[in-house]
């Protein structure tokens, strides 16, 4: 057995599907969930990028590559919330917005 081959490194997927699931969760908050992917975007990148160079010293780049897709996903889905965010106050308008949101809640709490 041989003592002077090196153990190749493990590339930590953990922090990028964390930040990948709360983006994603975060999305329907008026798109706020854009901070979060773009970080989980951002580090599997750099991650990805790093173990490319390096190819054989790491182990688990197939795992990077799916976190880094996953990461990519959330953040597309989360600048289609902001856009539609961004085109719902442009076209409706803040006050028209509120006036609408007061009227379905005054419905909803007749029927209840």
């Amino acid at each position: 057995m041989d003592h002077n081959i090196l153990e190749k490194q493990k590339l930590n997927t953990t922090p990028i599907y964390i930040l990948s699931v709360l983006g994603l969760l975060c999305c329907c908050f008026l798109g706020f969930g854009i901070i979060p992917s773009t970080i989980s975007l951002f580090l599997s990148n750099k991650q990805y990028q790093k173990a490319i160079a390096d190819y054989e010293n790491y182990d688990n780049i197939k795992s990077m590559k799916t976190a880094r897709i996953v990461s990519l996903i959330v953040f597309i889905i989360n600048l289609i919330m902001v856009a539609r965010v961004l085109y719902v106050f442009s076209t409706i308008g803040y006050d028209d917005l509120m006036e609408l949101y007061n009227e379905t809640l005054q419905q909803y709490e007749q029927t209840q």
